[in-house]
């Protein structure tokens, strides 16, 4: 398949204003000037502009089901506030009607997170949008381990008369925890024999990747202590951070830019539903970008639905964020973020083919999707 006639945006390297992108078994195998466009069957893209597929690097897709009540609410097992074993592919349901529409609106990847009522609440996972079978979606599990501060763990489990009920309670725990399975690791790595070997811990074990640094830490944190709680953390078990939503980050973002730890920023499209939100601004993610901070744009779906993406793009530009700055925090960022910009978020030779076509500038609110595909094969 040949696509031509179209504007590239590749999001690394040069735009091409007037190009080619062909792809072979499900990867890019070729890109460039119209002038040097191979022979083959060809799709004119009539001017259009082809940009890598967006990615957002924090989301709930499939574990909120749109329009059910508990029936279909899989994110939160508020029942222990610790359950790092978790795996979230094990709660995604992928017929849900919310991956249609993140394909329809050009989203090829995105990492699903459990909920933010445990401390540590479990494993996320890297998936494409397009499948009926999440074991053939998967991109990378486990790509991160989730953590949360703040008011969700202290609200959840206020209400169970159960800990925590305090900042000082969830990170206590989260500590506790983590040197437990450190310890739990020294026994592994020193035994000798294998009657030596400790029990065996599915919560110890899902934690050993993340203190051995292959395996980030994502820390739910909307406030500016509870961010500084999370590098804390992470500074004193050498754990890799990343910062999920950071609604105060752009207070702090002169110190953040010091720490060089990336933020996922949103949602911004919503309302301030709780204190956490009181500062919360579309211009963050401008004011986060220009203080030097990896920033990657996310809709925390379905808090902002995958299907209105672009229009946080679009008011992240509005409010000051520079536009080529914009997009790649819907492509490359949260690819490199994630781990998988060896395969995601930019156009090059030998990636993905996950594409999203537009009918003219992807950030004009009159433009439309014309086509997306996912490894190659078109889903819109």
């Amino acid at each position: 398949m040949i696509l031509c006639n179209a504007k590239i945006v590749p999001m690394e390297g040069e735009i091409i204003e007037n190009g080619y992108i062909s792809v072979e078994n499900g990867k890019i195998s070729g890109m460039g000037s119209m002038k040097n466009v191979p022979e083959g069957e060809h799709t004119d893209v009539h001017g259009g502009w082809i940009l890598p597929g967006l990615v957002d690097a924090h989301t709930h897709l499939g574990l909120f089901e749109d329009s059910l009540g508990f029936e279909g609410e899989d994110g939160n097992e508020d029942t222990d506030p610790i359950t790092p074993q978790l795996r979230v592919i094990d709660g995604i349901n992928p017929m849900e009607r919310s991956f249609q529409e993140a394909r329809e609106a050009g989203v090829t990847c995105c990492l699903v997170s459990p909920g933010s009522c445990n401390p540590i609440a479990g494993q996320i996972a890297a998936i494409k949008t397009a499948g009926r079978r999440i074991d053939d979606m998967i991109v990378k599990q486990p790509c991160a381990m989730k953590f949360a501060l703040g008011e969700n763990p202290k609200s959840c489990y206020n209400d169970k008369d159960e800990t925590p009920v305090t900042r000082m309670a969830t990170a206590a725990l989260i500590r506790e925890t983590l040197h437990k399975a450190q310890e739990y690791g020294k026994q592994k790595q020193h035994a000798e024999d294998p009657s030596d070997l400790p029990e065996y811990d599915a919560k110890y074990e899902a934690l050993l990747p993340v203190l051995d640094g292959t395996c980030p830490a994502h820390f739910h944190a909307h406030r500016a202590d509870d961010i500084f709680t999370a590098l804390r953390i992470a500074k004193e078990f050498s754990i890799k951070p990343v910062i999920l939503h950071g609604t105060e980050a752009h207070l702090v973002a002169d110190i953040l830019a010091e720490e060089h730890v990336p933020i996922c920023s949103g949602p911004f499209l919503t309302d301030r539903s709780k204190p956490e939100l009181h500062n919360l601004t579309e211009q963050a993610p401008a004011l986060l970008t220009q203080a030097g901070i990896e920033t990657a744009i996310t809709t925390d779906h379905p808090e902002t639905t995958l299907k209105h993406y672009m229009q946080c793009i679009v008011a992240a530009v509005q409010a000051g964020m520079e536009p080529m700055d914009a997009l790649r925090a819907v492509t490359i960022v949260p690819a490199r973020i994630a781990g998988l910009d060896d395969r995601i978020g930019s156009l090059r030779v030998g990636k993905d083919a996950d594409l999203l076509i537009t009918d003219g500038d992807p950030l004009d609110y009159r433009t439309k999707v014309t086509a997306v595909y996912i490894d190659g094969k078109q889903v819109k």
